[in-house]
This record gives C-alpha cells, structure tokens and sequence, in this order.
C-alpha cells in the first residue's frame, strides 16, 4: 500500500531525542551512519545536550554486497574522533531494512575498540530484515511496497524532510 502521507522528520528527531534521554549513560557517544544517520547524529546530539562529538561511519568497504554493488560514487570518511573501547554507543541510522547496512557499521565500530554496548536508533523500520538486527529506539514503522523508497535528505534551509522514491 503505498504512503499517502510522509512524517515531518524534524519532529521525529525531537520525539527520538526523547526515546534515548531516559536511557542515556554518563560514557553515551552516538555514531551516525552516512549519510542520513549523521544528519540525525548531529540533531540528536543538540537536542540531547551531548555537547561532544559524534561518530560518522561510512560502510562502504564493510559491506557483504561490496563485490556485487562495487564503490558508492560518493563515499564519506568515517570519523571517530573518541575511543570506543567500554563506551555506550548508540549508532544512528535513518532507515532500518534488511539490517545489512547495521551490521556493517558494526563490524567496522569493532574495528576501532570493543564498546561496552551498542543500540540502534532509526527515525523508519521498514521491515524485510535478512539478519537479526533491530532498533532500540525507532519512531515510525512505514509499510512500504517492495519497490517503494523513503529517502530522508535536507531542504535547502537544512530541515531533514522524507521523499518518497521508486526503485526496481
């Protein structure tokens, strides 16, 4: 069935700020996924008062499809400007699907140390997991045609919105 009606992602991000507040931690770091997730990051961070810096993954050389898919065109550098090692990390993704872009960044978090913990927080869960990841803290769960995309991305004044797109 297709969406009629996108959520305003502003307001998602203020209502993920406050799934996160009651369970933040003294040592919590957030690690956004490129390029959706470090947006949300970055809105996370000032609404929860974090005041430090965040994380910024990009995936691309972690993914289990990098043979088949090849390079994203636009890669990003992945910054951890903190140690993670028996840090509580939230990793901050827009869009949950199969879980593969999760796992991904997971394996490239342990990379840099061994976390304490690490949850996920998306603004959409889409469904169609491949792989048994979830989201701790989620603030819409669409219900998406296979061939329909929600693609979160900044207007021109750098509000997050939602658009919708068709993929094969």
């Amino acid at each position: 069935m297709p969406l009629t009606k996108l959520p305003d992602a502003e307001a998602q991000c203020a209502e993920l700020a406050e799934l996160i507040r009651p369970q933040l931690q003294a040592n919590t770091l957030l690690v956004g996924i490129h390029s959706g997730g470090a947006w949300i990051a970055r809105r996370l961070n000032e609404l929860l008062g974090l005041g430090g810096k965040i994380g910024l993954i990009d995936v691309s050389f972690y993914r289990d499809d990098f043979g088949a898919k090849g390079l994203h065109p636009q890669i990003k550098p992945t910054s951890i400007p903190f140690d993670v090692e028996g840090k509580s990390l939230i990793l901050v993704d827009d869009v949950l699907y199969t879980g593969r872009t999760t796992r991904a960044a997971i394996n490239e978090l342990f990379d840099y140390g061994r976390p304490a913990c690490i949850k996920l927080a998306v603004l959409a869960d889409r469904g169609g997991r491949e792989l048994p990841i979830c989201a701790q803290f989620c603030t819409w769960h669409p219900e998406l045609d296979l061939t329909e995309e929600i693609v979160l991305e900044p207007d021109a004044a750098g509000r997050l919105q939602w658009r919708r797109a068709d993929h094969d």
